[in-house]
């Protein structure tokens, strides 16, 4: 099998899915592999065993799939060119695509990179007690460029991700290991790490891989944290992780599945941003570890003509951002880009009506406009199209937020997009929500109780992490105290 790129005719990257009669994944010998795909570069030799097989080939999510089928005979041959047809270049628009969550081997991911049509790919390579450094000095440089047919992308070899008891924490752009290799999975605190981290190293971009994670509100409350996956690895291609594993639970009667815990996410999320807290959403896929492909769960950062791995990082952190597994989104509120602050004197009021391009290969009947965490429009995509890509707009008399969700119809996992929060300030206040901030105060109540039970620590310990606990919730206390809205 061959893929070629139906527009310039050349041969590219791709991925593919083969299932046997009964829908089982096939694996060849020799082929970059994980779970259930291989990544080629242009041309793929399958040796099978006779039978009825079915494939998908996709090249990242700005081409459509293209699915088909064959019958394997014994002794029989045959070539076939498959054109993959792109829908969409968001990069052309500015977009860069990156995966925060990467645990596949250096050696394959340029090649999944340009497989996966994916910009950024910082890859974890120490990892709690793993270190892939330990016996051979990493290369001189860790920021690799990987060229491809005239584009640029960035692949990181020494991001890094502390993942215990409290939950996991992703960091970025360090100059060399964090040796966490002596910590146990209750001890020390998450927050030991992310201190010294960020004291001895300004420029670390801190990602919090989960919002429902335990440790949550003290990371927020450290101020040493700059973005969080709302588009986490629970969400595959194919299936939800349908738990919040050691984290904070929801409650199913009320989110239940198959999108619950994707819900669950972005419902946190959004109590983060009611508290008054700017941060920046994003997405990873945890390839190597879970069963995506990397670049399943991607975020798009807004680069225009200056696309380098700094500036990303930059406007990541800035909120220039869209999240997604599935639909393309391109969205301009009042003419301006996610994370925009709109200032507003007080006692005046400001309407934002919002913009977006979307590409779509897959059905989504609503777009949404959530504020201040409610979804206060349904938008029908038959609307949306007749209005030429507007939507309504929503009225801002006080500070608060909002942001453009689009979900899909797909029943086996959450598939959606979302961009980053656009702000308001009215009178150069932010809008601090009390039962946001009663939520997180109740949260480290219960976390403390945990931590007074675990048989696993000595009373030492215990009070040890209990000071981080302790500041964090008088952290919150004082928010709360402070509040202006309900």
């Amino acid at each position: 099998i061959q893929t070629v790129d139906s527009a310039t005719k050349k041969p590219i990257p791709a991925r593919i899915h083969i299932k046997d009669h009964e829908g089982k994944p096939v694996q060849v010998p020799r082929i970059t592999f994980w779970k259930d795909h291989h990544t080629f570069d242009g041309q793929i030799r399958l040796s099978l065993r006779d039978g009825i097989y079915t494939f998908e080939i996709e090249h990242g999510p700005e081409y459509r799939v293209h699915r088909g089928n064959f019958v394997m005979n014994d002794g029989a041959k045959d070539t076939q060119q498959v054109l993959m047809r792109r829908f969409v270049n968001m990069a052309e628009e500015g977009w860069y695509s990156g995966d925060m969550h990467i645990h596949r081997p250096v050696k394959d991911v340029p090649l999944l990179m340009k497989a996966e049509d994916l910009y950024v790919a910082p890859v974890i390579t120490w990892w709690n007690a793993k270190n892939l450094w330990q016996d051979e000095p990493p290369p001189e440089s860790l920021l690799q460029k990987v060229e491809d047919e005239g584009r640029t992308r960035y692949m990181h070899v020494l991001a890094g991700e502390d993942e215990r008891d409290g939950g996991a924490l992703l960091y970025f752009n360090l100059p060399n290991v964090f040796d966490i290799t002596r910590a146990n999975w209750h001890y020390p605190s998450s927050m030991k790490f992310l201190m010294a981290i960020g004291s001895r190293h300004p420029a670390v971009h801190v990602d919090i891989e989960k919002p429902f994670w335990w440790d949550v509100p003290v990371w927020i409350a450290s101020g040493r944290v700059h973005s969080i996956g709302i588009c986490n690895n629970h969400m595959m291609r194919s299936k939800m992780l349908e738990n919040e594993a050691w984290g904070k639970k929801r409650d199913e009667r009320i989110l239940p599945p198959p999108h619950g815990n994707g819900r669950w996410s972005q419902q946190l999320y959004y109590k983060i941003l009611n508290t008054g807290h700017r941060i920046a959403p994003s997405a990873g896929s945890a390839s190597g570890v879970l069963d995506n492909p990397v670049g399943y769960n991607r975020v798009y950062v807004h680069c225009g003509e200056d696309f380098t791995y700094e500036r990303w990082f930059e406007n990541l952190r800035k909120g220039q951002v869209v999240v997604t597994n599935g639909p393309m989104m391109r969205p301009l509120v009042n003419g301006e880009l996610p994370g925009h602050i709109f200032e507003v004197s007080e006692g005046e009021s400001i309407d934002l009506e919002a913009s977006l391009n979307l590409s779509l290969r897959e059905k989504v009947e609503y777009l949404e406009i959530v504020k201040n965490g409610e979804v206060v429009e349904h938008v029908r995509l038959q609307d949306y199209a007749q209005k030429g890509g507007r939507l309504p707009s929503v009225h801002f008399e006080k500070s608060g937020w909002m942001l453009i969700r689009c979900v899909t119809e797909n029943e086996e996992t959450y598939r959606f997009a979302s961009s980053g929060p656009f702000y308001v300030e009215v009178g150069k206040k932010r809008r601090i929500s009390a039962e946001s901030t009663q939520f997180f105060v109740g949260w480290l109540k219960e976390r403390g109780e945990a931590i007074a039970n675990e048989e696993k620590l000595s009373q030492e310990q215990k009070d040890d992490l209990m000071r981080y606990y302790t500041g964090a919730r008088q952290y919150w206390e004082s928010l709360n105290k402070a509040s202006n809205a309900p």
